[in-house]
């Protein structure tokens, strides 16, 4: 298993070796260090804290920061658990330091983030509802229409409404790695990825495409 924590850059075009202008997004990924190695026998599964992007001490809580001393691990601002099969946990070691050379052109990835929020929205922008007639003496423009019949007397659950858009946790699957620039600690992956320049996302090594190998 690879896995890294970073920041999404932004996207731009490259060619590649056979001149086909690719569409990638630049992503700054570590370095990262292994905070804590949960094993099966003692937290009863298995799996990698990864911490990123040193900070002061006091950027931290005192809870956070205690966990991170009793490690010997410096300061450190996010912190992330990334599930790892038992077969592959004796390859990891606290204080291990993980970087982009991990992956390399050519693999696939799953990118997880948090998608742009676009505040409080009606139901034509949020479900892509048709809306009403547009002509003068129209009363219902872009509005939801019925809710709901006379029984039950209630909005049952899932109901299509308007509300908060956006700001919603959304992995990506199968982005292939097109270049690694271990000096600048960036990966150019191929798409587009969730959320906003600077959101923090994380990358690990693809499920799918790790099943069919």
């Amino acid at each position: 298993m690879a896995a890294l924590i970073g920041r999404k850059i932004g996207m731009t075009q490259i060619y590649d070796q056979a001149g086909t202008l690719v569409p990638v997004t630049v992503v700054q990924a570590g370095p990262c260090y292994i905070v804590q190695v949960k094993k099966e026998a003692s937290d009863g599964y298995c799996a990698v804290q990864i911490g990123y992007e040193k900070v002061p001490e006091k950027k931290l809580t005192r809870p956070v920061l205690g966990h991170l001393q009793k490690k010997g691990i410096a300061p450190l601002r996010i912190l992330k658990e990334f599930r790892v099969k038992p077969d592959q946990i004796a390859q990891f070691s606290t204080g291990q330091e993980l970087t982009v050379e991990q992956f390399k052109p050519g693999d696939y990835v799953d990118v997880t983030g948090t998608s742009i929020g676009k505040g409080f929205q009606g139901v034509v922008k949020r479900h892509h509802f048709k809306g009403g007639p547009a002509t003068h003496g129209s009363m219902s423009h872009r509005a939801p229409g019925s809710i709901g019949n006379t029984a039950p007397q209630r909005v049952v659950k899932g109901r299509r409404m308007a509300g908060h858009m956006g700001s919603q946790r959304v992995t990506v699957q199968n982005l292939s790695v097109v270049a690694v620039i271990p000096e600048d600690n960036c990966l150019l992956l191929r798409g587009s990825i969730p959320g906003p320049k600077q959101s923090v996302i994380l990358i690990r090594s693809a499920v799918k495409k790790m099943r069919t190998q």
